[in-house]
Parts: structure tokens; C-alpha cells; sequence
């Protein structure tokens, strides 16, 4: 049995649909954002594409504690300023390490300091499994 590809690299296990914000966009809009479900962080870019930082869930809730008004604070307010992230050629190997050590659901993955698409966990189980198990796992 052959174990999983780790050598695969980041722009080929990478979701390119990215949603993100703005520095300016406001926590109620992000927390809408959060509510479909799709969403557990949203990387805060430039109008060049440039990232900048990333609102998570927690940024947004940590704000409700602290008594900040969610139709006032912006992702500028909250985000986190030097977000983890990877390269496109980085190694789904090294990629998964970068997610373990740090905690993190998905890692950014950039291009020139660019956001060019983002990697969650489910992106790389779905790459890593043995794709006859899937088919499999729908059957009786």
C-alpha cells in the first residue's frame, strides 16, 4: 500500500476561490461571513492582492468581549498582523507542519507576499486519502 503524496506542493492542493476583506470591512460583515459555515478566517489584503493580516472567529469574538461594537470595529482593528502563511512550491509535507505547530485551521498561501489561494485541512485530507476510498465510503 502507498502512503500519502507529501511532495505535492502548495499551488496544487490550494483552493484559489479565496474570500477576503479589506482593512476597512467591518466585524458584522465578517462575522456574516463566518456564520455560513464556509469560513473560520478571512485573510485581510491590500487592493493589490497584498496580505496584509487574517480575522479568525476568535479575533471577532474576543472583540464582543472586550465590548467593542461589532457595526464599528474593522478587520484593521482585529486582524492579525504577520499571519502564517506558505508559498506556493512549499511541500504539502511542510505545509502540514506549519499547521500542526502553529494551531491553525488553513494557511494563506501567497505569491510575492500576494494572496494566490488558501490550504484547509479538509483541502488536504481530500488531496492525501486514497481517492478509491472515497467512492467506497458512499456505498454499502
Amino acid at each position: 500500500m502507498k502512503g500519502p503524496n507529501l511532495s505535492l506542493k502548495a499551488r496544487e492542493v490550494m483552493n484559489t476561490r479565496v474570500m477576503a476583506v479589506t482593512r476597512r470591512a467591518i466585524g458584522r460583515d465578517m462575522a456574516v461571513q463566518f456564520l455560513t459555515g464556509v469560513y473560520s478566517g478571512l485573510p485581510v489584503v491590500e487592493r493589490d492582492g497584498e496580505l496584509i493580516g487574517i480575522v479568525t472567529e476568535f479575533d471577532l469574538l474576543k472583540a464582543v468581549q472586550d465590548g467593542r461594537d461589532l457595526h464599528t470595529v474593522t478587520a484593521q482593528d482585529l486582524m492579525s498582523v504577520v499571519p502564517v502563511t506558505v508559498e506556493e512550491d512549499t511541500a504539502i509535507g511542510e505545509v502540514i507542519k506549519q499547521m500542526i505547530k502553529e494551531n491553525i485551521l488553513r494557511l494563506p498561501v501567497v505569491r510575492n507576499r500576494k494572496l494566490v489561494g488558501i490550504i484547509s485541512r479538509s483541502d488536504l485530507l481530500h488531496h492525501l486519502i486514497d481517492p478509491h476510498l472515497l467512492s467506497v465510503s458512499g456505498s454499502s
